[in-house]
């Protein structure tokens, strides 16, 4: 069985289009067999979009990015800022490459990376809807390796579900970042944040 945190380029093409409006912009995207959340924009990347703070030109990495939904909104409204989408799915890097090009972002860079396994920058800001089904070892990664690619005062955002361990990825990322702060709850979604307060 194929999943969406996974690369089977065998799976059948089933393109359709979903549309979402962010920051006062109507992107349209294109999704796929094999690619998260392929009928809507979920509701636990809604949530994230939402409790955002300013990114304006700020470094930004989506990390696990799918078809580019979190990634190419940011960039969408924020166009002083840089944004780096990274997924192990060249299905979804494929996707997000071509969702930048009918939105008109020309502010993004995709690369095809198991987490961080490609990627030599550094970021201000971290943001991940993580793939829970990929395992908690592949979810906490992100957190733990992310520590080295944010730039000191960075800032990293998750969204978690209650139910599928938003406290204890509240934990972790206590652990490693020395804090973690609830910026939201709603309908049993966390979404979460920590600074790199040092180096």
């Amino acid at each position: 069985m194929s999943h969406y945190y996974t690369n089977d380029e065998n799976l059948k093409v089933n393109i359709k289009d979903i549309e979402y409006t962010y920051g006062g912009h109507l992107l349209k995207f294109s999704t796929d067999s094999g690619v998260f959340s392929k009928n809507r924009v979920d509701f636990g990347t809604n949530v994230l979009l939402n409790s955002l703070p300013d990114l304006e030109g700020k470094r930004i990495i989506d990390v696990g990015c799918g078809v580019g939904v979190i990634g190419l909104c940011v960039a969408k409204r924020y166009k002083s800022s840089f944004v780096t989408l990274v997924d192990v799915n060249k299905r979804a890097i494929d996707l997000t490459m071509l969702n930048a090009i009918r939105n008109k972002i020309n502010n993004v860079h995709t690369i095809l990376s198991d987490v961080y396994s490609n990627v030599d920058s550094k970021f201000d800001v971290i943001i991940t809807n993580p793939p829970i089904r990929a395992g908690k070892k592949k979810v906490y990664q992100i957190f733990s390796d992310g520590f080295n690619v944010l730039n000191k005062n960075g800032k990293v955002f998750a969204v978690v579900q209650k139910k599928q361990g938003a406290l204890s990825l509240k934990e972790h990322m206590k652990n490693i970042y020395g804090n973690c702060e609830e910026i939201t709850k709603q309908s049993g979604y966390y979404v979460l944040t920590s600074i790199k307060e040092t180096d």
